[in-house]
């Protein structure tokens, strides 16, 4: 560059500052519109390649640049996706810092935030596009059965900490919402498919693209996985078939219809914290979406079917029993749930942006482990208005008003203040509450724990040993309650490719549900008389080195004070890390490399086994509560070896890979009753025409 160039670009740079100090000062003065466009920040022309500010609509229900939301958010792409070579979506949700992701077998995982990370996650809200997916029987959601193959995924949107406000019931450690494509984003074909170690198979066909203002998505996908503990056993089998259609009746309004059915052969995965178990789910859903502008309404049934058998866990296998009411192991569940979800967004004047809107949802399950035909109605109210007094400062307040058929009617607030000095950089300070009633299981449930202890054991015993333990729910159970304060920062730096992000929190959580016994031998679910206090903090970048090279590292920390006691007790790591690196060349080859250091913690869970199974007076010794910590080293390579633009626009192309899970080989437990964890190692295939 010659010395004149340079002067020119020192002369660009200092009139680019003083024109936003000029702003900045002028907007201390007087109100300016709430509505524009974040502008683009200042780059070098010669800069190809830069970090965008994405757009997010989790926090607030619309869609708006990410430092303009109330939370702060974390964005998974689908290049994300593709460069991780994840067979599922928990493994790539590890890379977001203070979002916990626990896999208890080859099948199952748990995801939740900030200290929630229990074997049986509950307090998450999930959704595909908009749609809640979790289950209302036990409010887990089945994470290798989402209705979805992993080439539709557009982008995954993940909030942490409570947002009852906007989306009440199960909102209460954070939400993920997934994000599909639209038919004319997947114009074409694609086919995917990966196979290789722990017979692992990842496979989905997709099909989209329009017929005049008609768009249409179809796809079909395989998944399946070996047991880790057992090579030779299926852990999970399943199918999957989606169809959307998109319409367009006019510029500013569209109708969406889509269903689609998840079947699986099998599910090797968890029943809380004592019985594991074989079960074999099928799921159904049929969406109708109509949207106008700022007017959305929605409305979705989903059905969920099952008949699993319960069988103890493995330390347990010869001396525990779990059954229904009447004695018979095998439990045939069946749920389902309808939903409407009604929205509108205007704006009042030009410094106010009002969000209202009602939800309904209906839940009924039918199963003889629980003790009677089981219905719950919810109908919530909410609103939310976003006021920016002047260019720099934006307060958002929400509240939200539920009513549930097992609880009293609750409210659930939320403040945020948005502080911008100067433009790429945000500050924001909130104050949020949450709640999380009980679920159909933890009201109605009715089953029976039989422990038999032969003779012959290594302890002194005068005679065989047995004994059977009701376990029941409870009726007019309090929901669980959380409290929560949080601050936080997001810039931009190296002409916007690189941005840092940090996050300090507290958590006051109570009336978490758990068992407890009660007078005759029996257990019944109960609201812990105790408290708990989780803080602590994240911090992370994301960079974009070079047109050829880019990466993130975060960092979190957390800590636990509680008087809970036993099956609510918590128990987290202290620290955790996660870092990766990418690079992609014009030639066609791409990689990537992540880790993840996970640091050790202790889950309370011997409590749970003397109160269900009975183990107090036998001598038998529970599961270990401790799991050190653990290091995940993930690497993928690719090399795309065709690309040719299609007549229709769209690019097509064809791909192989390599991916390595846990290549260091570090075998571990993420959970004292979870499976171990070893490497696996798979080829991958896609092709897109």
């Amino acid at each position: 560059m010659t010395q004149t160039a340079m002067k020119r670009t020192r002369s660009s740079a200092l009139a680019v500052l003083l024109t936003l100090v000029f702003r900045t000062v002028v907007a201390a003065e007087s109100p300016s519109p709430v509505f524009e466009e974040s502008p683009s920040f200042p780059v070098s022309n010669d800069l190809e390649l830069l970090k965008e500010e994405e757009t997010v609509s989790i926090a607030s229900r619309y869609e708006q640049p990410i430092s303009q939301a109330p939370s702060n958010v974390y964005v998974i792409t689908d290049e994300d996706i593709r460069q991780s070579g994840a067979t599922d979506i928990p493994t790539i949700l590890r890379r977001i810092p203070g979002l916990e992701v626990m896999q208890m077998t080859g099948a199952d995982f748990n995801v939740s935030a900030r200290g929630g990370n229990q074997p049986f996650a509950n307090k998450m809200l999930v959704m595909v596009d908009g749609r809640s997916i979790y289950l209302d029987v036990q409010g887990n959601v089945f994470w290798k059965s989402l209705p979805i193959t992993l080439p539709e995924i557009k982008r995954i949107e993940v909030l942490k900490g409570p947002a009852s406000a906007m989306y009440g019931f199960n909102a209460f450690d954070g939400v993920i919402n997934i994000i599909t494509k639209s038919p004319e984003e997947m114009k074409g074909t694609t086919l995917q498919f990966g196979g290789g170690e722990q017979g692992t198979i990842s496979s989905a066909a997709v099909h989209a693209g329009t017929v005049g203002r008609l768009g249409y998505r179809l796809s079909v996908g395989r998944d399946q996985t070996q047991q880790w503990r057992d090579g030779d056993a299926l852990a999970f089998r399943a199918h999957r078939f989606n169809v959307q259609t998109d319409y367009d009746l006019s510029s500013t309004s569209k109708l969406q219809v889509s269903g689609g059915l998840v079947e699986t052969n099998r599910y090797d995965g968890q029943v809380g914290e004592v019985t594991g178990n074989s079960i074999r789910p099928s799921f159904g859903y049929a969406n109708v979406a109509y949207e106008q502008g700022e007017f959305l309404i929605r409305a979705w049934w989903s059905g969920y079917t099952d008949h699993a058998t319960i069988s103890p866990l493995p330390q347990l296998t010869n001396f525990l029993r779990v059954t229904d009411r009447n004695g018979v192991s095998t439990n045939p569940f069946s749920g389902n749930t309808y939903n409407v979800d009604v929205q509108h967004t205007l704006g009042l004047g030009s410094t106010n942006r009002l969000l209202y809107g009602v939800n309904y949802r209906h839940n009924s399950l039918s199963s003889p482990a629980i003790d009677q035909f089981s219905r719950e109605n919810r109908l919530g109210l909410f609103l939310q208005n976003e006021w920016r007094p002047t260019s720099a400062v934006t307060i958002v307040a929400g509240l939200r008003y539920d009513l549930h058929t097992q609880i009293n009617g609750t409210w659930s607030p939320r403040l945020t203040i948005l502080y911008q000095p100067v433009e790429g950089h945000t500050f924001h300070l909130s104050g949020s509450t949450a709640y999380r009633p009980p679920t159909l299981f933890e009201s109605h449930q009715d089953q029976r724990v039989t422990t038999t202890i032969p003779t012959g054991l290594p302890f002194p015993l005068p005679s065989s040993v047995s004994s059977t333990v009701p376990v029941t729910g409870t009726t007019g159970l309090a929901p669980e309650q959380i409290s929560s304060y949080e601050a936080g920062y997001q810039g931009w730096y190296w002409k916007h490719r690189l941005r840092i992000r940090a996050d300090v929190f507290f958590n006051h959580v109570s009336d978490f549900i758990g068992n407890r016994p009660v007078s005759g031998g029996a257990s019944t679910f109960v609201n812990d008389q105790g408290a708990a206090d989780i803080y602590g903090g994240e911090t992370g970048i994301e960079f974009l080195a070079s047109r050829w090279l880019s990466g993130f590292a975060n960092y979190a920390y957390e800590e636990i004070s509680q008087s809970f006691s036993g099956t609510v007790r918590r128990g987290a790591p202290r620290s955790k890390v996660s870092a990766g690196l990418r690079t992609e060349w014009e030639n066609g080859l791409s990689g990537e490399i992540s880790y993840y250091y996970v640091g050790a913690a202790t889950y309370p869970i011997a409590q749970s086994f003397t109160t269900l199974a009975n183990l107090s007076t036998t001598g038998i010794t529970p599961p270990g509560d401790h799991v050190g910590s653990y290091n995940l080293l993930n690497l993928r390579a690719g090399y795309r070896f065709w690309q040719q633009k299609a007549a229709a626009g769209y690019m097509r192309d064809a791909e192989v890979a390599l991916s390595v899970f846990n290549a260091l080989n570090d075998e571990h437990r993420e959970h004292p009753l979870g499976d171990r964890i070893a490497r696996r190692v798979m080829g991958w295939l896609t092709l897109r025409f």
